[in-house]
């Protein structure tokens, strides 16, 4: 495992900002941190990151403790970086990678990466917010680390912006990179991460593959043949125990869940085999906001 939390708790005073905290994050994977503003995302990264102090629970980064070697490792965006508006873009991670105390020798491949090598000569105080934060997503990969940290890379960004953002997310999981990014925007989780964790108030809701736990909303509509007696229907559907929360429907139909591993395909074959043919099935998504509001109740 690339990261490991256990246990990992954050208090304020009276105030609990992160309360028992335990997930895994895989390499290779990106893996998102999910919730509305103040539900622990940031004070997450930052426990991880060792620049908060946790109340309990442990960190384990590569399968130790952190220490100066595995933090190298590591590339993080927690606050967009103070560059120099006056100064151009390779000026900027020249001046960021000399503050790290690492060398500037990966400074043009880095801009040629977040698709700033043409650009990379121009004053950024002509540059738009997406490209700004390309550049702090630059900064972050100066030294070539293993691992990603972002937190919010699209919060406040036109829709332009965002695009750009989730485009170079992407292309840097393409490469191999594990990426952990933070975010409140259920659409950006769904388009650009494998894994995700739900929180609310300091306390994991839910974990897992992204489609598991984005599509454990999706309801499927299924119609039984003409002259088929639907108590048949009801039947076989009890003897499924993938099948749950049944309901009819209007004209007939009957609308239930699925478990994770057993999808339509699966419920069509099975009805199949013991003697029952559809008329129409259909797989009923729930709106993004109908999901995260299910997650989160």
């Amino acid at each position: 495992m690339v990261l490991e939390l256990n246990q990992l708790s954050k208090s304020y005073g009276r105030n609990q900002a992160l309360q028992n905290l335990s997930l895994a994050v895989e390499a290779g994977s990106v893996y998102g941190l999910l919730g509305p503003n103040g539900s622990g995302k940031t004070t997450t990264l930052g426990l991880a990151l060792g620049v908060l102090r946790a109340s309990g629970g442990t960190v384990k980064w590569f399968g130790s403790e952190p220490t100066a070697a595995t933090r190298r490792r590591i590339g993080a965006l927690l606050e967009t970086p103070n560059f120099f508006p006056y100064l151009t873009a390779r000026q900027n991670l020249v001046l960021t990678a000399e503050t790290k105390r690492i060398g500037t020798g990966s400074v043009a491949a880095v801009l040629d990466t977040v698709g700033l090598g043409t650009r990379q000569h121009e004053p950024i105080k002509g540059f738009s917010l997406g490209m700004k934060q390309r550049l702090a997503i630059g900064a972050a990969l100066l030294g070539q680390p293993e691992v990603l940290v972002l937190d919010e890379p699209t919060n406040g960004l036109d829709p332009q912006g965002i695009a750009e953002v989730r485009d170079l997310v992407q292309r840097l999981a393409g490469e191999g990179r594990t990426i952990i990014l933070a975010s409140h925007l259920l659409d950006e989780i769904e388009k650009v991460c494998t894994h995700v964790a739900v929180l609310q108030k300091g306390q994991l809701r839910t974990a897992g593959p992204v489609n598991s736990i984005l599509n454990a909303a999706d309801r499927v509509v299924v119609r039984l043949a003409a002259g088929v007696p639907a108590a048949k229907l009801q039947q076989a559907l009890s003897a499924l125990p993938a099948v749950h929360d049944v309901k009819p429907e209007t004209n007939g139909a009957v609308s239930m869940q699925l478990a994770a591993d057993f999808g339509p395909a699966d419920l069509n074959r099975a009805l199949f085999d013991q003697g029952l043919v559809l008329a129409s099935l259909e797989v009923r998504h729930r709106s993004l906001e109908a999901q995260f509001l299910e997650l989160t109740k």
